[in-house]
């Protein structure tokens, strides 16, 4: 069970650290179906792991500036009262209809990153954030005050919509928010991966505090060993990256929301 743990967590790091999300997509199925975990366990053991290892992913970034703070801290403190109402929602909501919208957004998300990703060039050789609303020194355009405030007003509406659906759909945001920073914000895959992995960071931060007054149900055994290894893996992930464009890494994202989201809706319907 160690040993299988540990290689789930591998797998899982990997795709975290080379795409920047979907670690919260294919952790909770991977606790419940291949480790035997409850979905109540497994929930909560993949808000550690995915954060833990999004940290990790995160401070990775910090030598090549590959993040941008305002978007990332902006879309965290948001999300926070976001995530709280789109959650009472969930609780009212039909489980299958919760399946259905998540397969649903997650190949809609994958199909506009496609299609935005064809109809746009690469900004990773260009070294700059188009519109990006961080003057760090990520960015290299500079904005007139009509673009900063457009491009802020872009940020605060998705960061409230990517909170609510976070808390709505139970599952870790990073397979939203990076379609959000690339077709809304117009940020370059690579800096949106780093971005992102900031803001799953915050987020599981929040979430994981507001189940600290009721029972965690932890298996340690499984938890311990599938979070090193991911951590391994986001490392191992960066560098596997690194060593592709932008839109390749744009594509395989996109891939694997396609399947995760054509799983989730086969066996949904299946079940119907």
């Amino acid at each position: 069970m160690l040993a299988l743990a540990a290689a789930l967590g591998l797998v899982m790091g990997l795709v975290i650290g080379a795409l920047g999300g979907g670690g919260g997509v294919l952790t909770v199925p991977l606790l419940v179906y291949v480790l035997g975990l409850t979905a109540q366990s497994a929930t909560t053991s993949s808000i550690i792991i995915v954060g833990i290892t999004a940290l990790f992913g995160t401070l990775a970034r910090l030598r090549g500036n590959l993040i941008d703070w305002r978007t990332g801290l902006t879309f965290g403190i948001l999300g926070i009262p976001a995530a709280y109402l789109g959650t009472l929602l969930n609780h009212a909501a039909d489980q299958r209809v919760l399946l259905l919208v998540f397969a649903a957004i997650t190949i809609l998300a994958a199909t506009a990153m496609l299609i935005n990703n064809r109809s746009r060039p690469d900004a990773r050789t260009e070294g700059e954030i188009p519109d990006a609303p961080s003057g760090g020194k990520a960015t290299t355009v500079s904005v007139d005050r009509r673009q900063y405030f457009a491009t802020a007003t872009k940020v605060v509406l998705s960061g409230l919509a990517i909170g609510f659906m976070t808390g709505f759909l139970g599952v870790g945001g990073g397979f939203l928010v990076v379609p959000a920073l690339v077709i809304i914000l117009r940020m370059p895959m690579t800096y949106a991966i780093g971005t992102s992995l900031l803001i799953i960071t915050l987020n599981s931060v929040s979430s994981m505090a507001s189940r600290l007054g009721s029972p965690l149900h932890l298996d340690w055994r499984i938890v311990v060993p599938f979070t090193v290894l991911a951590i391994v893996g986001s490392l191992l992930g960066k560098r596997i990256a690194d060593r592709f464009s932008g839109d390749a890494l744009t594509n395989a994202f996109a891939v694997m929301l396609i399947l995760v989201g054509g799983y989730v809706a086969a066996n949904t319907l299946g079940a119907i």
